[in-house]
């Protein structure tokens, strides 16, 4: 087959179209342009090419229709992930916090402050009794210096002493595994 029989075959619009017209149409891009725009190919190029841009115009504007509710959603989103970032960062404090706590109340802890309490409480009636022994004899022998009398002297020393005991008990249990401590 040749050339110009495949072209009417493709194109049956030309084949009206004499040789000399056809050569034309070769040499004048105008002629060409205005048989090109009317071939039933292009004609159904074009249109669909139309229908397509309709078609994109159409979700475009579908697309545009929610950027607003788009917007707000990313906003949204972006407060409520700010806001879980702050808790989480809150959570962590707040654990810190619940940990120090805790912290002061197991059972290590709590040995310490009680053997530091009895040391303090032993050098507290210690002192007390110091302080009652240079003190100068006075000229009542009931009485003692610093308008005290030998009755409250003793009545303190024994109230100081006895809480003294009283921890060091605590704490001899405590070493003999006599204080079992609950978590609750």
């Amino acid at each position: 087959m040749s050339n110009t029989t495949q072209l009417l075959v493709d194109f049956p619009e030309v084949s009206h179209l004499s040789r000399e017209d056809l050569e034309d149409l070769l040499i004048d891009p105008a002629y060409f342009q205005a048989v090109f725009h009317t071939l039933r190919v292009v004609k159904q190029l074009y249109q669909a090419q139309a229908e397509l841009g309709l078609a994109n115009e159409s979700i475009a504007n579908q697309n545009l229709s929610a950027q607003n509710d788009l917007y707000k959603l990313r906003s949204d989103t972006k407060e409520a992930f700010d806001e879980a970032k702050a808790l989480e960062a809150r959570w962590a404090e707040l654990q810190r916090e619940q940990k120090e706590v805790y912290q002061r109340f197991s059972p290590q802890f709590l040995l310490m402050r009680l053997r530091h309490a009895t040391t303090a409480q032993d050098d507290l009636s210690e002192a007390l009794a110091s302080a009652f022994i240079r003190s100068p004899p006075s000229e009542s022998p009931s009485t003692s210096t610093n308008g005290k009398d030998v009755d409250d002297f003793v009545k303190e020393f024994r109230e100081l002493r006895k809480t003294y005991h009283k921890r060091v008990m605590w704490g001899d249990r405590w070493s003999a595994g006599q204080v079992a401590w609950r978590d609750d």
